[in-house]
This record gives C-alpha cells, sequence and structure tokens, in this order.
C-alpha cells in the first residue's frame, strides 16, 4: 500500500472509515481506522488531527457501558496518532488528557477502575504519549493552577497504580507517566529547558503533589523484594528527582515572601503551596523521616542496582537540596559512606566518583552545617565503636567500619577536629586495639621452624618483589573475615594521611609501651599509619591537602625504629632451647629424640633446670607475631621513606639480619621480606648486593658483639645469614671475623656450639659453592670411566677371544697369577728394586725449594681451621652437635680436596672419632658419618683404603647380615623406619666406595658375600636395587669375581670347554631351576655382556 503525503489524498481514504467508526462503534472499525492511518504520512496526518480524533474521542464519550476491548482499541488508535503529530492546542490537550484519565477512573469506588492489565497499560502509554505530543510552549500553559485538581486526580490514579497493581509491567509504565508528568522524564528533547522563573512557577505548583508523591514512593521502595529490583530503581529515580526539583535550594531563595493571589477559583486557590520558610522546614523534616526509612531498607537491598540508585539520590539531593534538607545530611551521607565498600564493584566505582565530586566541589568541608554533622556522626561512632567491635557479627562490624572509613575520607583534614579531642582519640584507639586482637592460642606457630639446607639460598630480585601492602596471614580473636582487616588498615592509612601523624603517634606508641596486651595492635597501627602518611595507594579525595614532609616522616621512623629494635622489644623469647638455659638437657639418644633433635625443641613445661617459669605457648606466639608484625613494619618504613631509608640502613639492618637467621618459620619470612623492602625502597638489585654493599660495617658489628657474647647471643645468626645470601667477594672482608668465630668457638664449645656449628656449616657450604673444584672433579668422572674396566677385562677378554691354542690359555693363567702375587704382596726383591730408581728423580723435580710452603688459599685455610674444630667436636655429647659437625666435616672434605697435604693429615686425626661414629652411636649419626666416609672415600682413597677394611668394613658387613633376614621379613612400614633407611644408605654407598678405594680380592669378597642376600626377591625392592648398584660397582673393580659369583647363584647357559683338551665346567647354578635370585642376577649378567 502506498503512503499517503498530501491531505487531500489522505482525507480521501480516511473520511469513510471516520465515518463508519462515528455511526459504527466497533472493535474492528477501529483497527481498520489505524490500519489505515499507518498508509498517511505525519504531514498529512497533522492537518488532519483533529479529524481523525473526532471518532475516537466520541467513542470514548458516549455514554453507556463500553466492552474494554473496544476502549483498548481506541486507546491505542489514538496513542498512535499522538505519537505521530503534535497537540497545538492548549484546550485540546486538556481534553483529552481528562479523557484518557476518565478510562482508569471508578466512580464508585473513587478508585482505579477494576479493568484488564491490557487496558491500563495503553492508557498509561497514552498518557505519555500526550505529554509528548504538547508542541512548544503549550505543555507550560497546560501546567496552569487551573489544572491542578485534574493533575492531582491523574497522579493520584498513577501512584495507586504504582503501589497497588500486581503487574510489574503496569507498575513500571505508571511510574514512568508520573515521571513525565512531573516533567521529569529521562528524555533529552522533553522537556525543553527551562528558565528560572518557569521553574519557580512549576515547582509551586508541584509542590502541592510532593506529601502524596513522597508517601506513596516510599512505600512502594520499602515493600517486598520480591517485587523486581527495576521498580525500585524507578521509585527512587522519581523520588529524588521530584524532591530535587521542589525543594531545590537556587528556587527556594527566590520564592517571595507574600503570595501572589493568583486569579483562580476559590477551590483551585486552596490547593496551591506558597514556599515559605516554614514549609521547607516542615517539609524538610517529613521528608527526612522518609528519608531515613529509604536508605536503612534500600542500604541493604540485595540487587546492586538499587544501591547504586541510592547512590545517586545522595548526589542529587546533597548537591541540590543542602540548605533545605540540611536535617536529612546525617542520613544520607551515612548511606554513602556506608556504600564504600560494597561488594558490588558498580557501586563501589560510583561511590568513589561522588566522593570525589563531592570533594572538589567542597560539599562537605565547605558546607560548615555538613561538616558538623559530619564531625557529630563520627564522634557517636566513635564514642560506640568499642561497644559495636564487641557485639557485632563479621557484617556487622564490616558495615561499622565501612561507615567509619567513609566518614574519614568525606572530612579529609577535619578529622582533625575530633583527634583533638582526647576522649575521642582514646574511644578510636581503644576500638581499634580491640578488634585488632589477634589469636595466639595455637601451637603450630611454635612449631614451625626453619630447616638450614646445604645449598647456599639464592638471593631473590628485588624487582620481583612481592608488594608492599602483602603481609603474613594473621588470625584474629573478633573476627575472621579478610575484609575486615583490609577495612582496618585503610582506615589506619586514611589517619596518618589526614592526622597529626606526631599525635597518632605518640598515642599510640604510649599504648605500645603501656601494656604488653596492646603491644601488637599498636604496632600494626603505627606501621599503616606511616604507610598512610606517605601516601601509600591512600586514595586522596582532597587535592589542597598537605601531607607530611619527608624530614618529619624520617625523624618519626627513627623514633619508632629505636623503639622497635631496643633490647626489650626485640629479644623476645620465641622458643626455649637447651643450650641457652643455665645447663644442658640430658636427653637419651632414642630415634624418636634423634629424629626432632635437628630443630631447637620448645619446651612448653616447666624443667627443674630452669630458675624462671618456662613460658607457655601462647607467650610465645604473643612474641613471635610481635616481632613478625615489627619486621614488616620496619619494611613499610622502607618503602615510606624510599631512598631516604638509606640513611637509617646503619641502624636497621644488622637486627633485621639477626631475626632472618632465626630457628623461627615466621620471623625468618618476616625478616626476609623486610630486607626485600629494604632492596627494593633503596634501589638495590637484590639481598646480595644489599648485604655486599654494606658489610663492611655488618662484619665491624659482628667482629665488636663476638667479644660480649653474652649481651649479644645473637650474633652468629648475622654471619651465617651474610653468608647464605652473598658471594665470594664477600670472604676477604669476613676472614679476620671467622677466625674470630673460631676463637670464642674454642672460648664457649661448652655453652654456645650449636649456634656456631650453624655458622661453620653456612661457610663450608658457602666456601663449597663459590670455590668449586671443577678440574678435580673432571679427573675424576674421566678416571672412573676408564680405569678398571679397560684393563683388567681387557686382559681377560684378550685371552677369550683367541681360545684356539693351549698355549693362549697357559699365558693367559700365567698372567693372572701374577697379578694375584702382586695383589696379595708376594712381589720379589729385584722387582721393587728396580721400581726405586724411577721415585727420586720425580721428588727432585718438583721440590725446588724445600724450606719454603706456598701461601694457602684463603678458603683453604679456613676450611682446614673449621675441620680442626669439628675433629674436638665430633665426641660431642650433644647428638644434634654431633649431626651438625658430621655435615660441617663433609663440607670440609669437598673444600680441601684438592689440597691433599692438608686434607689427609686432619682425616688421619678424624678417623677414630669418625669410626666411633660410625660403630657406636646412634642411627641417625651413623647414617650422616657414612655419608662423611663416602665422600673421604672419593677424596683420598688410596690413604683410608687399609684403614676402612680393618676397622669398618666387618661391621658394616656384619651389620648387612643380621639386618637382612629382618627386612626380608617386613611388611611395608619397614620402609618408614630407621633401620631401612641406614640399610639403604649402606648398601647405596658400599659400591663407591669399593671402587673409589680400590679394595682387594678378599675385601671385595666380603662386600659381595654381605650384600648377595640382598638380590632375593623377598627383600624390599629399594633394598634390591640398592644391591644391584654395589654389584654394577664391584663389576668395574673385578668382573671375573663379580661374574662368577652370580653364576653361582644361578646360571642361565651351560659353559662348553673352548679345547677338547680341558674338562666341561659345572657351576652351582647351573641347575636350571628358578630362586630367588634370578631375576636380579639375571639383570647384572645382562649388565656384566
Amino acid at each position: 500500500m502506498g503512503v499517503f503525503d498530501t491531505p487531500q489524498e489522505a482525507f480521501g481514504i480516511l473520511r469513510p472509515v471516520c465515518v463508519q467508526l462515528t455511526k459504527t462503534q466497533t472493535v474492528e472499525n477501529v483497527e481498520h481506522l489505524q490500519a489505515q492511518l499507518r498508509a498517511v504520512s505525519e504531514s498529512a496526518l497533522q492537518e488532519l488531527q483533529q479529524y481523525v480524533l473526532f471518532p475516537l474521542r466520541f467513542t470514548l464519550k458516549t455514554p453507556g457501558p463500553k466492552r474494554e476491548r473496544l476502549i483498548q482499541s481506541v486507546v491505542e488508535c489514538l496513542t498512535f496518532v499522538l505519537s505521530s503529530t503534535c497537540v497545538k492546542e492548549q484546550e485540546l490537550l486538556q481534553e483529552l488528557f481528562s479523557e484518557l484519565s476518565a478510562c482508569l477512573y471508578s466512580p464508585n469506588s473513587k478508585k482505579p477502575a477494576a479493568v484488564s492489565e491490557e487496558l491500563k497499560l495503553a492508557v498509561i502509554r497514552g498518557l505519555s504519549a500526550l505529554m509528548h505530543s504538547a508542541y512548544g510552549d503549550i505543555i507550560l500553559t497546560f501546567y496552569e493552577p487551573s489544572i491542578l485538581p485534574r493533575l492531582g486526580f491523574a497522579i493520584s490514579l498513577l501512584l495507586d497504580l504504582a503501589e497497588q497493581e500486581k503487574s510489574k509491567q503496569v507498575k513500571i509504565a505508571a511510574l514512568q507517566c508520573l515521571q513525565v508528568l512531573l516533567l521529569q522524564c529521562d528524555c533529552q528533547d522533553h522537556p525543553r529547558s527551562l528558565d528560572e522563573h518557569e521553574q519557580k512557577q512549576l515547582g509551586d505548583l508541584f509542590a502541592s503533589f510532593l506529601p502524596g508523591i513522597s508517601t506513596a514512593l516510599t512505600r512502594v521502595i520499602t515493600g517486598d523484594f520480591k517485587q523486581g529490583h527495576s521498580i525500585v530503581v524507578s521509585s527512587l529515580r522519581l523520588f529524588y528527582k521530584t524532591v530535587c526539583f521542589i525543594m531545590a535550594d537556587e528556587q527556594l531563595r527566590k520564592v517571595s515572601k507574600v503570595q501572589a493571589k493568583p486569579a483562580v477559583e476559590q477551590r483551585v486557590a486552596e490547593l496551591m503551596i506558597h514556599r515559605t520558610a516554614d514549609w521547607v522546614k516542615n517539609t524538610g523534616d517529613k521528608l527526612t523521616i522518609l528519608i531515613k526509612k529509604i536508605i536503612e531498607c534500600v542500604s541493604v537491598h540485595p540487587h546492586w542496582k538499587v544501591r547504586l540508585e541510592l547512590v545517586e539520590l545522595v548526589e542529587a539531593l546533597l548537591l541540590k537540596c543542602n540548605q533545605s534538607l540540611v536535617e536529612s545530611a546525617g542520613p544520607l551521607l551515612k548511606a554513602l559512606v556506608g556504600l564504600v565498600n560494597d561488594e558490588s564493584p558498580e557501586v563501589q566505582a560510583q561511590c568513589d566518583k561522588v566522593l570525589r565530586h563531592f570533594a572538589d566541589q567542597k560539599v562537605v568541608v565547605g558546607n560548615r552545617a555538613f561538616a558538623d554533622i559530619l564531625s557529630e556522626n563520627l564522634h557517636s561512632l566513635a564514642t560506640s565503636l568499642p561497644r559495636l567491635m564487641n557485639s557485632q557479627d563479621d557484617q556487622g562490624k564490616f558495615s561499622t567500619l565501612s561507615l567509619l572509613l567513609g566518614y574519614l575520607k568525606l572530612l579529609g583534614p577535619k578529622v582533625n577536629f575530633i583527634l583533638n579531642s582526647v576522649a575521642h582519640l582514646q574511644r578510636l584507639s581503644k576500638a581499634l586495639i580491640q578488634v585488632l586482637e589477634l589469636d595466639v592460642a595455637g601451637i603450630k606457630v611454635v612449631e614451625e621452624r626453619c630447616w638450614n639446607s646445604d645449598d647456599l639460598s639464592a638471593s631473590p630480585k628485588a624487582s620481583a618483589a612481592r608488594p608492599w601492602n602483602q603481609i603474613q596471614r594473621r588470625y584474629f580473636r573478633f573476627f575472621t573475615d579478610e575484609r575486615i582487616f583490609l577495612l582496618l588498615r585503610q582506615i589506619c592509612q586514611l589517619l596518618g594521611f589526614y592526622g597529626n601523624l606526631y599525635l597518632l603517634v605518640d598515642h599510640f606508641m604510649e599504648l605500645y609501651r603501656e601494656s604488653v596486651v596492646y603491644r601488637k595492635q599498636a604496632s600494626m597501627i603505627v606501621n599503616e599509619l606511616v604507610a598512610g602518611a606517605a601516601g601509600l595507594e591512600v586514595e586522596d579525595l582532597h587535592k589542597n591537602h598537605i601531607q607530611t614532609s619527608p624530614e618529619e616522616l624520617r625523624e618519626i621512623v627513627t623514633s619508632v625504629l629505636e623503639e622497635y629494635t631496643s633490647q626489650e622489644n626485640w629479644y623476645l623469647v620465641t622458643c626455649i632451647e637447651a643450650e641457652e638455659m643455665g645447663g644442658e638437657l640430658t636427653m637419651k639418644q632414642s630415634s624418636l629424640q634423634a629424629i626432632t633433635s635437628n630443630a631447637h625443641t620448645c619446651q612448653v613445661t616447666s624443667s627443674p633446670a630452669l630458675s624462671k617459669p618456662s613460658p607457655t605457648v601462647c607467650s610465645m606466639n604473643s612474641n613471635i607475631w610481635q616481632i613478625c608484625i615489627q619486621l614488616e613494619g620496619i619494611g613499610h618504613f622502607a618503602y615510606a621513606l624510599g631512598n631516604d631509608f638509606r640513611l637509617l640502613l646503619m641502624s636497621a639492618l644488622y637486627p633485621v639480619l639477626e631475626k632472618a637467621g632465626d630457628q623461627t618459620l615466621l620471623i625468618s619470612q618476616a625478616a626476609t621480606s623486610a630486607m626485600m623492602d629494604m632492596c627494593h625502597a633503596c634501589g638495590y638489585d637484590s639481598l646480595q648486593h644489599l648485604i655486599n654493599q654494606n658489610s663492611d660495617y655488618l662484619v665491624n658489628g659482628i667482629s665488636l658483639n663476638l667479644r660480649h657474647l653474652a649481651q649479644h647471643p645473637h650474633t652468629p645468626k648475622v654471619l651465617e645469614v651474610m653468608l647464605r645470601n652473598s658471594d665470594a667477594s664477600l670472604l676477604p672482608l669476613v676472614a679476620d671475623v671467622v677466625q674470630d668465630v673460631l676463637a670464642t668457638l674454642d672460648q664457649f664449645y661448652d655453652k654456645r656450639a650449636t649456634s656456631f656449628v650453624s655458622v661453620l656449616h653456612a661457610l663450608l657450604a658457602a666456601l663449597a659453592q663459590w670455590f668449586p673444584d671443577r678440574r678435580q672433579l673432571q679427573e675424576q668422572s674421566l678416571g672412573k670411566e676408564g680405569s678398571h674396566l679397560s684393563q683388567r677385562p681387557a686382559t681377560l677378554q684378550k685371552g677369550l677371544e683367541n681360545t684356539t691354542t693351549a698355549k693362549d690359555i697357559e699365558q693367559f693363567l700365567l698372567n693372572y697369577l701374577k697379578e694375584k702375587d702382586v695383589a696379595d704382596g708376594n712381589v720379589l726383591d729385584f722387582d721393587s728394586e728396580e721400581d726405586e730408581p724411577s721415585v727420586p728423580p720425580e721428588v727432585g723435580k718438583s721440590d725446588t725449594r724445600p724450606d719454603v710452603e706456598p701461601p694457602l688459599p684463603l678458603q683453604i685455610q679456613i676450611a682446614k681451621d673449621v675441620m680442626e674444630r669439628c675433629i674436638h667436636l665430633l665426641s660431642d655429647k650433644n647428638l644434634k652437635i654431633r649431626l651438625k659437625v658430621l655435615d660441617v666435616l663433609d663440607l670440609c672434605v669437598v673444600v680441601l680436596q684438592s689440597h691433599k697435604n692438608q686434607l689427609l693429615p686432619l682425616a688421619h686425626r678424624a678417623w677414630p672419632s669418625l669410626v666411633h661414629r660410625l660403630t657406636n652411636d646412634d642411627p641417625l649419626a651413623v647414617l650422616r658419618a657414612f655419608k662423611v666416609l663416602r665422600t673421604l672415600g672419593g677424596k683420598c682413597g688410596d690413604f683410608l683404603r687399609s684403614r676402612f677394611c680393618k676397622a669398618v668394613l666387618p661391621k658394616l658387613a656384619g651389620s648387612l647380615v643380621t639386618q637382612a633376614p629382618i627386612s626380608a621379613r617386613a611388611g611395608p612400614v619397614y620402609s618408614h623406619t630407621l633401620a631401612f633407611k641406614l640399610q639403604l644408605a649402606v648398601l647405596q654407598g658400599l659400591g663407591p666406595l669399593c671402587e673409589s678405594l680400590d679394595l682387594g680380592e678378599g675385601d671385595l669378597n666380603k662386600v659381595a658375600d654381605a650384600c648377595l642376600i640382598y638380590l632375593s626377591a623377598k627383600q624390599p625392592v629399594k633394598l634390591q636395587e640398592a644391591a644391584r648398584s654395589v654389584f654394577l660397582h664391584l663389576m668395574k673393580v673385578d668382573p671375573d669375581s663379580t661374574w662368577l659369583l652370580l653364576n653361582e647363584l644361578y646360571c642361565p647357559e651351560q659353559f662348553t670347554p673352548p679345547h677338547p683338551s680341558l674338562c666341561p665346567v659345572q657351576l652351582r647354578g647351573a641347575t636350571g631351576q628358578q630362586n630367588p635370585y634370578t631375576a636380579n642376577v639375571l639383570h647384572l649378567l645382562k649388565e656384566l655382556q
């Protein structure tokens, strides 16, 4: 169907339809009209507007009952016409408004008519289309005092629908229509911009409806959550837009004191409102009651969009009505700050935006009334804060603290007015102290220990350091929600940023000194105050705020640092160590005690050896957390001062290094984190760089404190941490200190041996890593590859390859007998004399100056001195010290391996004590001693051969034979026992020892006999694997004997003589029957081929 652009054409097709509708009012005729209207252009329809509207209006006005479907069709058609045209006559606008409104009214009940939801929706949409179709200033002429009754009638109908209607769609449409009627719709072009006079006229007119609108909307807003969030959002928007229009401060300032008499009927004049100061105050008081109800309900609404609209409401009312609604400022500000930490990021972002806008416009700070209200609210909150923190659950605490944080953000620098009040500062501080109390009842904090590894710990790069505000996980007495702790930190940071830092730090340090109960909480608060004063991640809403100067901040940090690291606050009891008591505690060397004694044992029960009562687990936990918090504080201070913290390194680094070497895991971790913070703040690349650059002053402090060890018992830990986190360039600086340590060890070996042995272990581990003997390792690897398997098997193979003649077999046997005589020491005199002349020339070549020995390298001299002390301490009665000394001795051998002239005499002196550890000591010590023996065997094999064969090998072999039946019968739990670990270690070590010591045939037979039983399938799998490794090494030393021994156990094939003159060889294992050794023997023989 074509479009009719001219009025004439349109009239031609519309006239019959309009006439027909006027004669017969049916749904079909209305629908026919609407179908024809779609074919008419808007310009043509505008010319024929009243002609088309006549039959529709006539249908509505016709007396008598009408079907709802007909009315609905008429209203929909009328809406179509209005949405396509403009109403240019005031009278037509008012008449249509009345006619449409009447469709919703029931004269009998004086309430909205009980009609269908579709009809209600159609009428509401018709009213909206009508108001939007008003042309130009026609809309303003509509809003005259004379329209008050009809407008009030329509508004009341729409409010009833919004409040009582069940259909969600109708409720939302009614609320949107109300916005249109009150000229507050969201359309950009409707209404046009109004001047001040027009706004005042409309404000006077709408003021009559404010009580009814506000109360009805409040009932909708505070209704059941089930009605849906969109209805609440629309109601909130209509509420604050209406209130802001009628109660706007700009309008009210221009209202005259005397009301002009309007030229209207008396009945209408009585409806008019004159917005005097008294009316504004009374209305404001009543609105405050409604606003409180709304805030109370909406602030906890489950849907984030509703809470977001509440933020919009607060912003609009406080910006436009801050004078007329001054009594509502308190609840509105409370609602805003309460949503600062909302769970929804959208609400949080909008809150931050509004707060920043308020700060820029000085809405609160520049408004004395608002500032006073806010200060009064903060006073009230500070007064009740201790009670609330004690009585509320986690969610309640979170809400209360969010409120406090928001108040601080809004007040900004004006928070000092409250902090200057002693009473309120005390209440605020006591509440913070109370809620931050830690739970120190658990034993886990004391139990977690640091285990020093043999390898030097790598220095972490400061560039990859953790964020400054990441701290250790804590457990609090009065809350479990992590968000509460984050809120408390933000509150303390804001106090430090806006408050008087001198006043706050002085107050909380006074609480720190006042009682042990307050000390941890006060430390946490002071740490955050300093971080906040430096502006670390603090959101500054007040741009003109003057921060604490760097000089003042450094002075405050210096005083707090001195307090933290003072003797009474830094060296708290965190663990009871046996050697640091009045005397040594004697303990039986049971397996369990031996296993647990490697860490400092925390005694929580009283002991007769102590003159003072033993500290409880709770007190030690508390002390551990106290030290950790102070260490974290030092890290915070470093970040706060930045490069200026270099000036405090002299006083901060040494104590932190002491704690980095602490045996308590939490303390060690906190100290390491603090050092990383120092690196980041002061521009060091790594912990190694930090220590190396400050090593001169650290070494000086260690040297001085070693002279007064009783007053500075933790001094060795500093050197230990330095060694674990540095490189070879540190050695010349610490060489003298090492000598001091050795001298002090000689003096206090019976009291403080454990601390010094730990330092020596770190020292030797560092030397082993800094000065590896690569040449020796290469020689050993090359020598092992081609030593024995390239000699004896070659002879055997040569004899076996050419087996065609009896002469070859005879020569092979003669060579074998000669080698056997040499191995047994049966060598003729002339044979030895032939070898002697080759010795003197060799000596002569090397000994050019026999009287002068070249100076030893520094690391060799240190290792030699340390090994001498270890020899004496090997027999210490304390198992823990013996184990540590054995580890140090092992490292000494590694460092000295390239200087045999120093190593061999020391090995000779250490041998008796080492044998005693191997043969008559706790199983743990035996394990550690066997590890030392393996290292010694690898570094000085020939020197130990006879000693090992006489003193150690028989007992080791006997022990293996004795334990074999036990392990064969044991179940899976046996692999967790100390006996199993000892068997495994011996089996794993015997093979390399046999190879490195180059044992003779008789000793090799002892080893083979002892290990043979472990090839049985009845033994645990790991022991079988270890036994196979022994025989693999024996193959390298003596493949012939090993081959024969294995074939005696199980022979997989028959051997034919190489020559007819020889008798057949019959081995005991050639029975062809399977036995427990079959699988392992076959595996080994396959390796031997």
